[in-house]
């Protein structure tokens, strides 16, 4: 059985493999699979988001379809940048500029608790739709620090180690994060239905 993943980006797709690679004879990126589609993503949340995605891939490949929404909530400002965390600067994509724009937001903030959430959907050709979420608990650091990762990694504090995401290993990193929660939750449903 072949999987779809609803992006090109290759930090997800070695994520993805990681956990799901034992389900799939074979997982492509869009680009791999020769797929040029962008899908807009117009949901009110992440879940909305990932379906939708999942949904257009899997009629147009024909195949199982992965998409996952996921972004970064900051309790301070009542959950933004949320569904719009890759765009919070107004360019979709720009790290450095949306990292700055979440500092100086939050500049005078004593409260920087934050959550990443990952929602994602499996979208089959028969119609059945799989749906899993993960959340990795944290906190706004002051400044950046660390070079693993992308996006907010290395804004985002992890307690429990002292550190932002983006100084641990991209091993350990893959095994808390929000992602990696809910692709577990979905490996558990895959498994179910096997």
């Amino acid at each position: 059985m072949k999987l779809i993943i609803a992006s090109n980006n290759a930090h997800k797709l070695t994520e993805i493999k990681a956990i799901l690679g034992d389900c799939f004879e074979e997982i492509l990126s869009l680009r791999e699979a020769g797929i040029d589609h962008e899908t807009v993503e117009d949901g009110s949340t992440f879940m909305e988001n990932a379906v939708k995605k999942a949904r257009e891939i899997m009629e147009l490949s024909g195949c199982c379809a992965l998409a996952d929404d996921s972004g970064l909530c900051v309790d301070a400002l009542d959950g933004a940048p949320g569904i719009f965390s890759a765009r919070f600067c107004g360019r979709h994509g720009d790290d450095p500029a949306n990292n700055r724009l979440l500092l100086e937001k939050l500049r005078d903030c004593e409260n920087r608790d934050a959550h990443y959430v990952c929602a994602i959907a499996l979208a089959k050709p028969d119609g059945c739709v799989l749906e899993a979420e993960g959340y990795l608990y944290g906190q706004i650091a002051r400044e950046e620090a660390g070079s693993n990762g992308f996006g907010y990694d290395p804004l985002f504090y992890l307690p429990d180690y002292g550190c932002t995401s983006a100084q641990i290993s991209p091993q350990e990193k893959n095994r808390i994060s929000h992602r990696a929660q809910a692709l577990q939750r979905l490996l558990e449903k895959l498994k179910e239905e096997a």
